[in-house]
């Protein structure tokens, strides 16, 4: 018997209640090591002991990128909501307003424009914490968008990419923003600005088969798992066992998929000086950057 519910009086009990947010502490998945959610967000979303790269909300993501925590969100086209009246457990539409109000973005990418180090630059984040990420058609317009804007402006594109794959409840809309995607990638490329891939873990199905690994530059964070098909499927298509650390960054770097793999907390620097190399501008002074 609980002595609180059966002793207590009422409007002592709500007096000694305290409310604890369910996110005040994080288990890192790789350890168990309970970090304090403050101090993983100090710290990037990295486990200080273990170094588990966990994953990283879009908007922090940009404050860590840009010069002084400061950007400009660039608006992205309205597209049409659940065109297909899909329903499962419940409706479509429903489930991306929950979704919107729990992560505060539109969709699964948030774009942005501002300076790194100096330079001029237009990124996108994709928030797995938004519908694991997937490619829909608010997504892909947001990418086209954001990689319009870079065009216009004549800054780099950097990419962040998070993402279980295609969005199943938008079908062959969200199958089409592959090749949509690819083609904003080809302007990019047309225009000489260079577009840096960034993959995060995960980094997965049609996002992979498309704009994630198009890029004139691939960087890993440490862990991430990077493939189409899951690595489980992969061994009961092929009936053979998997070699160790198969799909993960280290291992795609060392079979030539990746370029390097960088830790979050050297990716602004490593960026910085990517974007200055590609642009054929003078490598930027990092210390005076914040």
């Amino acid at each position: 018997m609980n002595w609180m519910s059966n002793v207590v009086p009422p409007k002592i009990r709500s007096f000694l209640k305290r409310e604890t947010p369910e996110n005040l502490w994080v288990k890192c998945p790789e350890s168990g090591q309970l970090v304090f959610h403050k101090d993983l967000e100090a710290n990037l979303f990295v486990v200080p002991e273990s170094g588990y790269h966990m994953q990283c909300p879009a908007r922090a993501r940009l404050n860590a990128l840009f010069d002084k925590e400061t950007f400009q969100e660039i608006a992205v086209p309205e597209v049409p909501i659940d065109p297909l009246k899909f329903r499962d457990v419940k409706r479509y539409s429903d489930r991306l307003k929950d979704y919107r109000n729990k992560t505060g973005l539109q969709d699964a990418i948030l774009v942005g424009t501002g300076k790194l180090a100096g330079q001029s630059v237009t990124a996108a984040v994709q928030d797995f914490s938004f519908q694991g990420g997937t490619l829909g058609m608010a997504a892909g317009e947001a990418i086209i968008t954001g990689m319009t804007e870079a065009i216009n402006r004549r800054t780099p594109f950097i990419m962040f990419t998070a993402s279980g794959g295609a969005r199943m409840q938008e079908g062959m809309f969200s199958l089409m923003q592959m090749p949509r995607t690819t083609i904003a990638v080809r302007r990019l490329r047309e225009a000489k600005l260079p577009y840096i891939v960034v993959l995060t873990n995960p980094t997965t199905g049609g996002v992979t088969a498309s704009y994630a690994m198009l890029g004139d530059v691939h960087i890993a964070e440490p862990g991430a798992v990077i493939g189409f098909a899951g690595a489980r499927v992969i061994e009961q298509t092929i009936r053979e066992r998997l070699p160790e650390g198969f799909q993960r960054a280290e291992y795609l770097m060392a079979h030539g998929m990746v370029d390097m793999v960088v830790k979050r907390q050297d990716m602004r620097a490593t960026l910085a000086r990517l974007c200055a190399l590609l642009c054929n501008l003078p490598q930027p002074d990092l210390t005076n950057a914040n």
